[in-house]
């Protein structure tokens, strides 16, 4: 059996005027991570907020053998409906990155750029790649390509919650191991705190609670202008017995 602790912490940082981020952290369903309501659209709290409780809802309904890429793509659809009616013209989007627990692994769900991270021993792993146009262009290059994008556009995502189209998601699985720490964030977080800097955290948090280390890693992103949300669920596996 999975024993693990877990903690969910949020902060609007200095800039926004409303936190678009939303979390989850319900350990009875196993399910935890992050959302991120896409900036420069409408509705970016709304559709984070649809898209996890969504998912909630679908994995309560059916939570034996689930099938987390039609979850995903079903929480998507009614982000989608939601934005016909909030946003007409632009629609409503989000990031999306969760983590389901079954039996000794976790199951990954991804789409955008937040991400999730795990620690064994002192190697920090990034689990997720970032949906974005440079990781895009970077792959297409790599398959014998000749693109190109304007170094301005280079975050910009590729692929969100609440796309009109058929959504491609990632999914990934990862055995857990005891003493493994499970980080998802945005990139509130990401944007500004260094995959080394969140690997020293984690590592010298082992003896403090979940919730003392994301309060840590937060007050560094918000140290360095909090220019956005900044958002992290945390898992400690304690044991995979």
């Amino acid at each position: 059996m999975i024993r693990i602790r877990s903690a969910a912490h949020t902060d609007i940082g200095r800039v926004r005027r409303r936190n678009e981020d939303r979390m989850i952290d319900d350990q009875e369903l196993g399910l935890f991570g992050v959302a991120d309501g896409v900036g420069g659209l409408p509705g970016g709290a709304e559709a984070a907020e649809l898209a996890l409780e969504n998912i909630r809802a679908q994995l309560t309904a059916k939570p034996t053998n689930p099938n987390m890429v039609k979850f995903v793509r079903e929480a998507s659809h009614a982000v989608h409906a939601l934005g016909r009616k909030l946003s007409p013209s632009s629609g409503i989007a989000t990031t999306l990155c969760v983590g389901h627990l079954v039996g000794q692994s976790l199951h990954i769900s991804h789409v955008g750029d937040s991400r999730c991270y795990v620690l064994c021993g002192d190697t920090i792993e990034q689990l997720t790649t970032d949906h974005s146009v440079e990781n895009e262009i970077r792959e297409r290059r790599a398959r014998g390509e000749d693109v190109h994008f304007h170094e301005i556009n280079r975050n910009a995502l590729t692929r969100c919650i609440g796309q009109p189209n058929k959504l491609d998601v990632d999914l990934h699985y990862y055995p857990l191991q005891t003493g493994d720490r499970i980080l998802f964030c945005t990139d509130g977080i990401t944007g500004l705190v260094e995959d080394e800097e969140l690997a020293k955290f984690l590592s010298e948090g082992r003896e403090e609670e979940p919730l003392s280390v994301l309060k840590q890693i937060v007050a560094l992103a918000l140290q360095r202008g909090g220019h956005d949300n900044a958002t992290a669920v945390l898992l400690y596996i304690d044991s995979t017995g």
